[in-house]
């Protein structure tokens, strides 16, 4: 911890090797949503799909990790990080790079499945292994920094698939075979804390039940599957179409206006270790969600292509301080030896708000058009600040687990 501590002191954090090798997987937990959302309206017109059911492109990959994710913690805490890492990575970027040999809607989404199990344990398990490395503030900024990273590849990934998809709607497909150099990396140089297993699986269960029956780890799963609804189903699905539907954008534009979310996220997560100086999460968690309700709501009111750059940057710097929030609470709400299942539920709840908000949106959609999508987002972001007020700030827990 004195290297951590040294690293902080001289604002090079980020220089750790241990820590740059998990910014690459948390870049490539990206690219199942990231690089195929621009191209959904080119999904659209080549494989005759219908708008309201172009969205199970991101519904099925994210729908294995609902059910996987806690299997995921569980095996990660009792045989060890790199175990489940490792093989994840390979059949994520395998099965994803498969989708580019096939012509037909039935078969892609089967494909995407699969890449979905393989890519269940990567959002999950990369917090896990920064919470292992790092304690207190230096957790914060470490997350921060991760965040960062997410966006700022985020960024590029959603250019190029804008970019990829005008040549055909398979080609940003080719981005998940970067999972493949990755997993050398992490099976070779990546050096983390295991955890210290538990002489029985029956202490390892108990000590887990005792953090998930938390009322503060329940209220932050609920917030995390909103705020995924929000983005998966609001942003990442309508989004997209909202600008080809109004404006006639191209894939290529969609991704550039859409790479502002990711910019806007990159630069408030990076300043997550002053901001927590200041304030404290609890309070940055309700301003997030402020921040999702008046970007949706500007959403349907732009008027025109280059102009929904605004509502798009706003819901980045919401999600931007969210995510390393929710990141943090829950790492201090958890103990070593049961983190990994703890974040993994975590990653279910976000799986959870990726595979239902598509669905829910699309509901929407069908009664109240295109407008009722974004007005019913604001609503709900808006309703959880009431929610965070009654169930998170029923206890301060902020560094909780620390003691442990």
């Amino acid at each position: 911890m004195e290297d951590n501590r040294r690293l902080e002191d001289d604002g090079r954090i980020f220089r750790n090797g241990n820590l740059q090798i998990v910014f690459l997987v948390t870049i490539l937990s990206g690219i199942g949503l990231f690089s195929v959302s621009p191209a959904l309206p080119v999904v659209v017109r080549d494989l005759l799909v219908a708008p309201a059911d172009v969205g199970l492109i991101l519904t099925v990959f994210a729908l294995p990790g609902v059910f996987l994710m806690p299997l995921i913690g569980m095996a990660a805490d009792r045989f060890g990080r790199k175990k489940v890492l490792g093989p994840a990575l390979l059949l994520f970027g395998l099965s994803g790079g498969a989708c580019l040999l096939i012509q037909d809607f039935k078969s892609l989404l089967v494909l995407r499945f699969i890449q979905g199990v393989g890519g269940a344990c990567l959002s999950s398990l990369n917090i896990t292994i920064i919470g292992d490395l790092f304690t207190g503030r230096q957790r914060t900024t470490a997350m921060g920094y991760n965040q960062s990273a997410f966006s700022a590849g985020a960024t590029l990934l959603t250019v190029l698939g804008g970019a990829l998809a005008t040549l055909g709607w398979f080609y940003p497909f080719v981005m998940p075979l970067a999972a493949v150099p990755v997993w050398f990396l992490v099976m070779t140089r990546l050096e983390s804390p295991e955890p210290k297993r538990t002489c029985c699986l029956r202490e390892y269960l108990g000590a887990v039940a005792t953090s998930l029956k938390r009322p503060q780890v329940f209220g932050i799963y609920v917030a995390t599957m909103v705020t995924f609804v929000l983005v998966s189903g609001g942003f990442y699905n309508f989004f997209p179409l909202l600008m080809n539907d109004r404006f006639g954008s191209s894939p290529m534009v969609i991704g550039l206006v859409m790479s502002s979310m990711m910019i806007a996220s990159a630069f408030s997560s990076v300043k997550m270790g002053t901001l927590v100086r200041h304030f404290p999460e609890k309070t940055l968690f309700k301003v997030s969600m402020l921040l999702y309700a008046l970007s949706l709501a500007l959403m349907p009111l732009m008027p025109g292509t280059w102009s929904c750059i605004l509502p798009s940057a706003v819901m980045g710097i919401g999600q931007g301080m969210i995510i390393p929030v929710i990141q943090t609470l829950l790492s201090g709400l958890s103990a070593a030896e049961n983190r990994a299942v703890v974040l993994s539920f975590y990653g279910t709840s976000l799986r959870v708000g990726q595979t239902i908000g598509p669905v829910i949106m699309g509901g929407v959609f069908s009664f109240f058009g295109m407008g009722g999508v974004f007005y019913f987002g604001a609503v709900l972001a808006l309703a959880m600040i009431l929610w965070l007020a009654l169930v998170v700030d029923r206890e301060t827990i902020e560094s909780k687990g620390e003691s442990r």
